[in-house]
């Protein structure tokens, strides 16, 4: 029987096979001997011990198709960063400092708008000015009045995604929304796995189907900033790129160099005045790291 791990505590994996069946399972010895560790999101293949009480052995993990080290994870396919359009306000530094952390994981992003029913046009249209050339799909919804869910649910079909945004956003409201006939059994998964219920420290995912998987999870809360060198931050905004060829130097950072097609773009409206402040601060943030290093 294959499925997959959605958490994993204290040696036991809770595998989620089609049907909605989760199975607490041991892994084999083996692993431990080839110092395999199985990690949530892996798929894995199990053999049931005990139908009753739904217990099994995991017998092999399938090929990964990637891996994440913060936190560890198996075969996220994509992020999707969700704040609020209005109470709070989006935080653009912060919202842009979870797309750097990522692309650091090589992952594509959904940015993802709640509370649009207490919100307004002009709002609207001001948030997608800022990330229309970010490389995102950007995505408005509503979780009270289930506006945008359709949409929503489908850009994450047939997907392993990672959640991520600051408290207050509507995230536990969206989720709800996007398991719909599911809650009820997420409650019993609660129940199966209670011995791990209230620990937050461990990654988790949340199943919305046979094949569509939701990452909650402490470790993409945690915004130290990222591990990159000064000059590699720039590839982390795509909207700079069709204007880096403009500029006078190849190592152009866009900050103070002369002829830079990067602020030249700003300057003609071209680019986020937002985005590139954010960019800024946040390279003079790793030009200050990389001083106390030395």
């Amino acid at each position: 029987m294959q499925g997959k791990i959605i958490k994993g505590i204290a040696g036991f994996y809770y595998v989620h096979v089609p049907g909605g069946t989760i199975y607490e399972c041991k892994a084999k010895g083996i692993f431990r001997k080839e110092k395999i560790k199985p990690l949530v999101g892996d798929d894995v293949e199990i053999e049931v011990t005990h139908t009753a009480d739904c217990e099994g052995n995991i017998l092999r993990i399938l090929p990964r198709k990637s891996e994440l080290i913060r936190p560890a994870v198996a075969n996220i396919d994509q992020a999707l960063l969700i704040f609020a359009m209005t109470k709070p306000d989006p935080n653009y530094q912060l919202l842009d400092r979870f797309l750097i952390m990522m692309r650091q994981q090589g992952l594509e992003c959904i940015l993802c708008f709640n509370k649009q029913d207490i919100s307004d046009q002009v709002k609207r249209e001001q948030i997608r000015e800022i990330y229309e050339n970010s490389g995102c799909q950007i995505l408005f919804v509503s979780a009270m009045r289930q506006e945008g869910i359709g949409l929503l649910a489908e850009s994450l079909r047939a997907k392993t995604t990672a959640v991520a945004g600051p408290s207050g956003v509507g995230k536990s409201s969206l989720v709800n929304c996007l398991q719909g006939d599911k809650k009820m059994e997420t409650g019993e998964i609660s129940e199966k796995i209670a011995r791990g219920k209230h620990t937050t420290r461990h990654s988790e995912l949340i199943a919305i189907s046979d094949d569509t998987y939701i990452m909650d999870t402490p470790g993409f809360s945690s915004l130290s900033l990222f591990d990159l060198e000064k000059g590699e931050l720039k590839n982390c905004y795509p909207e700079f790129e069709p204007y880096e060829t403009d500029c006078k130097f190849v190592t152009c950072a866009h900050i103070h160099e002369p002829v830079c097609g990067v602020r030249e773009a700003l300057k003609e409206g071209h680019i986020s005045k937002i985005r590139y402040e954010n960019y800024v601060a946040f390279y003079e943030e790793i030009k200050e790291k990389e001083k106390r290093k030395y």
